[in-house]
């Protein structure tokens, strides 16, 4: 995932309820796909991270010879300004970047 590339709001901003069901007709299916999203969202980034900070872990467990390290320190910087996941979600959603499927419904519609 390229987080430089997305222009993603940083910050909460009021957004029309009805962009949020006009897919689904349904708002909380549609906070359901979003939570679903962020959370996946979330735990990409959190791979990342760990990737990146194992990279200046040392072998040694010592709590005593624990350094601050510039470039890990940039790094979580990097990390705390990216746009929170939920707001990654929405643009994803509001922008039709999100592929999601309803089973029950696909079932429900079979039927008739």
């Amino acid at each position: 995932m390229d987080l430089k590339k997305i222009k993603a709001d940083t910050t909460a901003v009021t957004r029309n309820t009805a962009d949020f069901y006009r897919e689904t007709n349904n708002v909380y299916e549609t906070i359901s796909i979003l939570s679903k999203r962020a959370n996946q969202i979330s735990s990409d980034l959190k791979e990342e991270l760990h990737t990146k900070i194992q990279e200046f872990a040392t072998p040694s467990d010592n709590l005593e010879e624990i350094f601050e390290n510039r470039e890990q320190i940039e790094v979580a910087k990097h990390y705390e300004q990216l746009p929170k996941p939920t707001l990654l979600a929405i643009n994803d959603y509001l922008n039709h970047k999100i592929y999601y499927r309803n089973p029950i419904k696909e079932a429900s519609d079979s039927k008739f």
